[in-house]
């Protein structure tokens, strides 16, 4: 039940790969990636830390989670409650303000939906054109068009942790998450 559950809040990102250099050189996305990827910059480090101890967290913010979570009721101030830290919410006038203030004509989010955009290995975003996307091959150095591959991914809530995660280690995300063996592995799984 969990799978479907996941395959229907998936989204489809289509990955433009070098093979020979085993890295992605972007993937072009629609709004609701997009969205998605600017939405993490309004999660509580408190959240980001509930979702990443779970898959193995690197430094010390997982000890310090769990710290909160171990210390006894007698250590927490009568006034205070656990949960503020280790279920942090952000608040609902400020995602009011957000949407209203980016939508045009009651489109949520944060970007425009009749646009595609281009998502760099290292997430930077912008609107994709024809032209951009032909100054990026020469940028990345490919000389032989037949090394690139195509390829069509679906990210569901498993695929958006491990893109938090990655984004937070490495400014080599796409090819982290899509490409690695991991992540192969996870997918036949």
């Amino acid at each position: 039940m969990a799978s479907k559950a996941s395959t229907a809040a998936a989204v489809s990102l289509k990955l433009l790969i070098d093979s020979k250099g085993q890295r992605v050189l972007y993937a072009e996305a629609g709004k609701d990636f997009v969205d998605f990827l600017f939405n993490i910059l309004l999660m509580p480090v408190g959240t980001v830390t509930r979702l990443l101890t779970k898959q193995g967290m690197i430094g010390c913010l997982g000890n310090l989670y769990q710290s909160v979570e171990n210390l006894g009721d007698a250590y927490i101030q009568p006034t205070k409650n656990r949960d503020t830290l280790l279920k942090p919410t952000y608040s609902s006038n400020l995602a009011t303000n957000v949407s209203t203030a980016s939508s045009a004509a009651n489109e949520g989010g944060y970007v425009k939906g009749v646009v595609t955009y281009t998502i760099l290995d290292d997430l930077t975003v912008t609107p994709m054109s024809t032209i951009s996307s032909i100054t990026m091959l020469n940028k990345f150095n490919v000389k032989q068009v037949d090394a690139l591959e195509e390829k069509v991914v679906n990210v569901g809530m498993n695929e958006g942790v491990e893109l938090l995660k990655a984004s937070m280690q490495s400014k080599t995300v796409l090819s982290d998450v899509f490409l690695s063996p991991k992540a192969g592995k996870k997918r036949s799984n």
